[in-house]
């Protein structure tokens, strides 16, 4: 089965410490009040790359139980809130927003 979720990936910011401080003091606990309808948030922090230094540094997936909870959620002041904070605290660039399905094979 093929799990929705919306994914923000963030580029390098400018000042890394700073962004950290803003990000898991601030954006992180909007993003769980706000975005409505989600299950969880799964946040990753990129540490490197054997192609040198990644071009970005954080990618962030908030899981959904349904695509339509997802599309709700889209429509929502508070989760438009909170992707408007994710553009505010990017200071390497502007993050990426994906719609995706994840899909799991396991061996």
């Amino acid at each position: 089965m093929a799990d929705p979720r919306f994914i923000v990936i963030y580029p390098r910011p400018k000042n890394i410490a700073a962004f950290e401080r803003v990000y898991t003091e601030k954006h992180v606990p909007l993003a769980a009040k706000k975005i409505a309808g989600k299950t969880k948030i799964v946040t990753t922090k990129i540490v490197g790359s054997p192609q040198g230094t990644p071009p970005y540094y954080r990618m962030v997936q908030v899981h959904f139980p349904s695509m339509a909870a997802l599309k709700r959620s889209a429509g929502t002041a508070g989760t438009q809130e909170a992707l408007a904070h994710a553009v505010k605290i990017s200071t390497g660039g502007a993050p990426i927003f994906l719609i995706a399905e994840e899909q799991t094979f396991e061996f």
